[in-house]
């Protein structure tokens, strides 16, 4: 007897073999997916016959993931150094107010061009083009190693690798190559466009930064709880000194942090050394009758160890700079800085230009062979010396220092004396001068 399938069984049978297929042609797309990977940095060639304008350049300093400085000939740009923006992209902060993968990308691009052994700089026309702010170039960078035949664009590496949003990206030479880059990025979900947390961040309340964002900006920061890393450089009745090197001016910037001693416990007050390098989580306040700006309110967690709002310690071994500079720089010098600054959600990058005192406020400097021309002692024992070298004048604070033999130092131990002196930068009321906390930080010839 035959069986007789009935069209309800038919139906489900078809079905079944419907969503086999289906899922054998998903299977299949998702290795087709992953075969079809597109490697645009290889892809793209340069041409050296093009009318663009072109250089071999090396590294003078690495900045961020799409900022570097780099060397070349005094009749491409004035000073040998061209500062280049890289066109079509915008990676994540990592100067300025740090973002998710900002460190991520700025580590990515110095590699790459670490391991260069050619690098290569091209316009996007028949001219070096300045970016917004004026000090900067935008340009494509071209790059080889000893194991290649043909420069990579790391431009369109960086954009394929997910490590940069677009930035004008199709309105350039490169566009049409910029633009498929960014689209397998986001169907990679790579970086930017993953959904993933950068582990090299912190997601906390306060608003990440570096001490040069901070410095630069810190009138907008009122209130504001920030989070940044430095080495202590100094302390002194409650208060630390934290700093940060950058290359791009070549010099610290810094803050003072206020610490009450009641507010951590013993385990983190242990970490506040000069030489330690801390991370610092604080509210931005100003003391309007010394004129003084620092960060307060520290916290520390004996129950919560790793929460991304306690005072930390990274790493010990470190010294303060004491960045040498001369009494004429120190008074007189022009820095010019790029700041980020925001437009409601965001963030545009601005040129700003300050005295070296200024930027260097709250960080260690050094000076050397200071004629102390007068001096003077106030009713608490604390010296002031007023110094000259070369026709500038420099003041130094000491306060109230004793020697090894627990004598109060006086001024006249320094009157007409030439000295050599390390110390940190501060402001009282409108004049900036050299605080010396140290009695060991001043040599007398």
């Amino acid at each position: 007897m035959k069986k007789i399938i009935s069209v309800r069984s038919l139906a489900l049978i078809l079905l079944v073999a419907t969503l086999l297929c289906s899922f054998a042609s998903c299977g299949g797309n998702e290795e087709e997916t992953k075969d079809e990977h597109v490697d645009y940095a290889s892809e793209l060639k340069l041409d050296m016959s093009s009318d663009t304008v072109k250089q071999e350049a090396t590294v003078h300093i690495y900045i961020d993931g799409d900022t570097t400085h780099f060397n070349v000939p005094e009749s491409v740009m004035e000073g040998g150094i061209i500062k280049a923006r890289y066109l079509a992209i915008n990676t994540p902060e990592s100067t300025g107010r740090i973002e998710p993968w900002g460190k991520a990308a700025s580590e990515f691009t110095k590699e790459k061009l670490k391991n260069a052994t050619s690098i290569i700089l091209e316009s996007d026309d028949g001219k070096w083009n300045a970016d917004s702010t004026g000090g900067r170039y935008l340009v494509w960078i071209w790059y080889k190693t000893a194991e290649m035949t043909d420069y990579r664009n790391l431009n369109i590496e960086i954009l394929q690798n997910g490590l940069a949003i677009a930035s004008k990206s199709a309105q350039n030479r490169y566009g049409e190559t910029c633009m498929k880059a960014i689209d397998q990025a986001k169907l990679e979900k790579l970086y930017v466009y993953s959904a993933e947390k950068d582990p090299n961040f912190h997601y906390g309340a306060a608003q990440e930064m570096t001490l040069k964002e901070l410095r630069a900006n810190i009138t907008s920061y009122e209130g504001v709880k920030v989070a940044f890393e430095g080495v202590i450089a100094a302390v002194y009745d409650g208060s630390f000194y934290v700093e940060e090197y950058d290359e791009e001016t070549a010099m610290c910037q810094g803050v003072s942090v206020y610490y009450q001693t009641g507010g951590l416990p013993g385990l983190a007050l242990e970490n506040i050394q000069i030489g330690n390098r801390v991370r610092v989580v604080g509210s931005v306040t100003y003391f309007e009758a010394g004129d003084v700006w620092q960060v307060s309110g520290l916290t520390y967690s004996l129950m919560k160890p790793d929460d991304p709002s306690n005072f930390k310690l990274i790493s010990t071994g470190h010294t303060p700079a004491f960045t040498p500079v001369s009494p004429a720089d120190f008074m007189s010098k022009k820095v010019d800085v790029i700041v980020t600054e925001s437009e409601g959600e965001e963030m545009t990058e601005v040129a700003k230009t300050f005295s070296y005192a200024d930027l260097a406020l709250d960080t260690s400097v050094s000076m050397e062979m200071l004629e102390v021309t007068d001096t003077k002692t106030n009713q608490k024992g604390e010296v002031t010396l007023y110094c000259t070298k070369d026709g500038v004048k420099i003041t130094l604070f000491l306060g109230s220092m004793y020697d090894a033999n627990d004598k109060l130092i006086s001024a006249d131990d320094f009157k007409g004396k030439t000295i050599d002196v390390k110390g940190i930068v501060d402001k009282y009321y409108d004049t900036y001068q050299i605080r010396v906390f140290n009695l060991n930080d001043i040599t007398v010839w």
